[in-house]
């Protein structure tokens, strides 16, 4: 019965976390099943992203220093975007007046709500981290990882070099979490894995609602290749080095780094 109580308890959390990913994916269902007037569908979006962003922040719900940090993946996030549609991995067929080069600007919000939810749930759910490798190394992976979504247009692919790194570097790393005053432990490695699952779960929502369109999708709508995991599984490890640094910069209590636990 207690299992089953900390596993609502736990589910509740997550969805207080997740509510700035909620409000994109009920934006995006509304807008294409209702024609709001006067602008395009995508600057809606924008304008609805803008406000949630706005409240978010006014009511307490994400700090400042939170926001500068979900800024920011905004910002990495618009610009993957630019260059990948530019390549023609996905597209953006509809109308907008707030784009650059093709990309409406709504779309670095579905980025920077992958941080929004990191950050909710680090101090709703007062995370530790465990035996967090040095930065010496960290930011180096996280750089070359972001980098590879690039540069494998004109190279390889060492995509799964890195997960496999990924694994090496994070093997005793771990997250500990408190749900209804008691404190768990997961691996950090598996924590990657489930989010990287759950996003590409959220992918197929958005696609569905015609947030994007691959290439394969032109025609109808098809589920996104099982693949594309290992690319938000690997986007999730740059966001979540961006959201520990903030954490250990500003020393927060409720969700700190434990440094007598680093390697």
């Amino acid at each position: 019965m207690r299992a089953l109580k900390q596993l609502d308890f736990f589910g509740w959390e997550q969805a207080l976390s997740c509510l700035f990913p909620v409000v994109i994916f009920a934006s995006l269902a509304l807008t294409q099943i209702v024609q709001l007037p006067f602008l395009p569908r995508y600057d809606w979006l924008l304008i609805i992203c803008l406000l949630m962003q706005w409240w978010m922040v006014r009511s307490g719900l994400e700090t400042r220093d939170e926001l500068k940090v979900i800024t920011l993946f905004h910002l990495i996030g618009l610009a993957l975007e630019i260059f990948k549609t530019h390549m023609g991995s996905w597209s953006y067929p509809e109308e907008g007046y707030f784009k650059i080069l093709a990309v409406p600007l709504y779309s670095g919000f579905m980025y920077a709500s992958v941080a929004s939810y990191l950050c909710q749930a680090w101090r709703r759910l007062k995370v530790e981290l465990v035996k967090w490798p040095p930065f010496l190394v960290v930011v180096p992976l996280a750089a070359a990882i972001y980098l590879n979504f690039f540069t494998h247009h004109f190279w390889i692919d060492v995509r799964w070099w890195l997960s496999a790194f990924v694994m090496i570097v994070f093997w005793k790393s771990g997250v500990t979490y408190v749900v209804g005053g008691t404190r768990y432990r997961m691996p950090l490695a598996l924590s990657f894995v489930l989010i990287g699952f759950f996003i590409w779960i959220a992918e197929n929502i958005a696609t569905f609602f015609g947030a994007w369109e691959y290439p394969n999708q032109s025609d109808a709508w098809s589920l996104v290749h099982l693949g594309k995991v290992s690319s938000w599984l690997l986007l999730v490890i740059v966001s979540f080095l961006i959201v520990a640094t903030l954490k250990l910069v500003k020393g927060s209590n409720s969700s700190r780094i434990d440094n007598s636990k680093f390697l």
